[in-house]
């Protein structure tokens, strides 16, 4: 079965919580496809300036993080078992922004560009699948979700900048339309919100934002798996396994990204951990996902075709 959210009133939400109340109730098998506002909440493109000149939607509150859309109730999802999120179709809007320096941070701090920085306004052609700035450069798009995930089981209202085992702000420009990513479930029902669309991003999203937009389409497929268990992000993409590792250090996070990976390994070629991790160290490859969102994040990819 179909079904439809646009980001309004009832969906629009800037926390992860368990509390929360569903916006919609889904079976395992159903598609969903939900519209979704730019991070910043913004009413409209960008028209030049500080990031703060920008005109907000009037569902913003200054608690809050990332736009989000949803959440999504899925039937037979719960604590021990696998939600598997098949990204069907990644649809942009007409414009988006990249903002680098001008604030506070420690990024900034060691870039220098805490004082000054630069906004970047993008023209975005879905069709053609360029963005062009005021600048006059142009980029070609990949779009993805920056933020796919659930709640935390613990109470409280939670940051929506930080990824967890269970998903949200992950940043991984691998996971674009066709992609497949598996979490752990962590309350009942999943309680799944998506947002923080990108139209493109490099590894690392070094200067905190990608090209941040709103979404006119983000069409997800949900299954509830009971076979494939995780303790932390899977995705099957395209051409390759990945794994991915989040931690307060990089080399954590490449650690963690390894421990599934080879968990993996072992599940999908019958190896013993000892061989998973010989064979790793020749065809898996480490790649930085993000070094921005307070945790940061490191995937391991396995290609295909690279183990017979």
């Amino acid at each position: 079965m179909d079904h439809f959210l646009m980001p309004d009133d009832r969906t629009l939400h800037g926390h992860f919580s368990a509390t929360r109340a569903p916006v919609l109730t889904v079976d395992p098998g159903d598609t969903v496809t939900v519209g979704t506002l730019d991070c910043w909440w913004s009413a409209g493109p960008h028209t030049g300036g500080h990031l703060p000149d920008r005109p907000r939607v009037s569902q913003y509150r200054a608690d809050y993080g990332h736009a989000l859309t949803g959440p999504v109730f899925i039937r037979g999802a719960g604590p021990g078992r696998t939600l598997s999120v098949r990204i069907d179709a990644v649809v942009p809007g007409g414009w988006g922004t990249t903002v680098a320096g001008g604030w506070p941070s420690p990024l900034n701090h060691r870039y220098g560009l805490e004082a000054s920085g630069a906004v970047h306004a993008w023209t975005l052609d879905p069709v053609a699948m360029t963005g062009r700035n005021q600048l006059g450069h142009t980029v070609a798009l990949r779009p993805f979700m920056g933020i796919l995930g659930m709640p935390p089981a613990e109470p409280g209202e939670h940051s929506t900048i930080p990824p967890r085992v269970h998903g949200g702000n992950l940043d991984c420009r691998d996971l674009v339309a066709g992609s497949v990513l598996m979490l752990p479930i962590p309350v009942e029902g999943a309680l799944f919100s998506v947002g923080d669309g990108h139209a493109a991003q490099g590894d690392g999203e070094v200067g905190g934002t990608a090209i941040e937009c709103p979404m006119d389409q983000v069409t997800l497929t949900f299954d509830v798996l009971s076979d494939f268990p995780v303790t932390a992000p899977v995705a099957r993409t395209a051409g390759a396994w990945l794994t991915l590792g989040l931690a307060a250090t990089l080399d954590e996070a490449a650690f963690a990204a390894l421990e599934s990976m080879f968990t993996l390994m072992e599940r999908i070629h019958g190896l013993a951990r000892a061989d998973a991790l010989a064979l790793a160290s020749v065809v898996v490859d480490l790649r930085v996902t993000q070094i921005v969102n307070q945790i940061v994040g490191v995937h391991a990819v396995l290609p295909d075709g690279v183990l017979h």
